[in-house]
This record gives structure tokens, C-alpha cells and sequence, in this order.
């Protein structure tokens, strides 16, 4: 039997000044058509705190890359203190436990990056590489049916995702991911989402 399928999910670092942000993710997430979701925190301003440094240091791409998924970390422990049963994992073993317990995954992404150093297609380390491209990597690796990217703008239904990276809306290496792993990928403006929820709500 075929291992039941799931999504992956992408909080932008954008979103995590947004206020109620964890009671309007679990309202979203709850009206998805599945439980069995792993969500990626954005990097947001620790991943700009390390970019600030690799330009006042001058410590190079390499070094950057790893600082900068090290500092994603820092928005797993941030996004599971606002969000209700949710819980940090670090591979996809963990995901099925914490889905067993009814709890939500939040990926830890350096255990999987360094995992992933030896596979075909891994990442490049490069400032070209964010958390899009990351969370389309963790759905073709694990076998997810989808990635969706909770952002703070609006892409169209269908996009051109090369169009997408040219006007900056994805990172320079997201399109390739989803083009070789044919994924289906989506952008979802949530602040528009929030609103939304918001006045149905009122």
C-alpha cells in the first residue's frame, strides 16, 4: 500500500509581524482538505540578520548558507510558541509520529539539508536559495503532492514560475525544483486570507 500523501507548507518570514498570526494559521490550516501537513518557517529577519553580517564579514556564500538555516531554526522555536499543537521535527519519521498524535509538524530544515548533500538535484548554497526553494525540495524528496507558499503577496492561479523568480515573488531556484520534481505549487497571499477571515468573521 502507497504511504498516504501530504503537504508542505511554507510560512513566510514575512508573515511573523502579522498579529494573531498562530490563531490564523490554525484556522487556515484546519480548513485545508488534510491534517497531514509539515510546515517550513521562512527565514524572515534571522535570515537577514546572518545576510547583514555575510556583508559587514564578508564570510562568503558557503558559510552564509549554513548560518542562515541555522538561524531558520530560531523561527521553528518562534512558530511553535504561537501555534497550538504543533511540535519541531526533523525528518519525515518524526512527521508520521507527530500526525499520529494529531500534532502539526514544524521542520527543522538543517538536519535536512545536511542529509541531502549527497542526493541528486540538493540545493546549491547560495543566496539564490530561500525557504521557497526549500520547501519544494523537502515535497520531492519526501514525496509530498504539493507545496503551497503562505507569502504576503498574491501570484496568479496558474503562474509562469520563472516569471514568478524574475519579479522576485519566488527565489531564483523554486522554479527549477518544481518544473524537475513536476510539483504543483501554489502562492497564497495570507495577509489577504486574514482579512478576509477576519470580516466573515466580524
Amino acid at each position: 500500500m502507497a504511504a498516504e500523501t501530504f503537504t508542505v507548507v511554507k510560512v513566510g518570514g514575512s508573515l511573523f509581524d502579522l498579529p494573531q498570526l498562530g490563531p490564523a494559521l490554525r484556522r487556515w490550516l484546519d480548513q485545508l482538505d488534510t491534517r497531514r501537513v509539515v510546515l517550513l518557517p521562512g527565514g524572515g529577519r534571522a535570515a537577514d540578520a546572518v545576510r547583514a553580517f555575510d556583508q559587514a564579514q564578508q564570510l562568503g556564500e558557503e558559510a552564509a548558507h549554513w548560518l542562515a538555516l541555522r538561524a531558520m531554526g530560531f523561527n521553528v522555536a518562534l512558530l511553535h510558541a504561537v501555534l497550538p499543537a504543533s511540535a519541531s521535527a526533523e525528518n519525515l519519521t518524526e512527521c508520521e509520529s507527530l500526525w499520529q498524535r494529531g500534532l502539526t509538524p514544524i521542520l527543522d530544515i538543517l538536519p535536512f539539508a545536511l542529509a541531502d548533500e549527497n542526493a541528486p538535484g540538493h540545493l546549491p548554497h547560495t543566496w539564490q536559495v530561500t525557504s521557497d526553494a526549500l520547501a519544494a525540495r523537502v515535497a520531492v524528496v519526501w514525496g509530498a503532492s504539493r507545496v503551497l507558499l503562505l507569502k504576503s503577496t498574491a501570484l496568479p492561479a496558474s503562474p509562469d514560475w520563472d516569471e514568478a523568480a524574475r519579479r522576485d515573488l519566488v527565489d531564483a531556484c523554486f522554479a527549477g525544483v518544481v518544473y524537475a520534481g513536476k510539483l504543483h505549487a501554489e502562492v497564497i497571499d495570507f495577509r489577504a486570507w486574514t482579512r478576509d477571515a477576519e470580516k466573515s468573521n466580524s
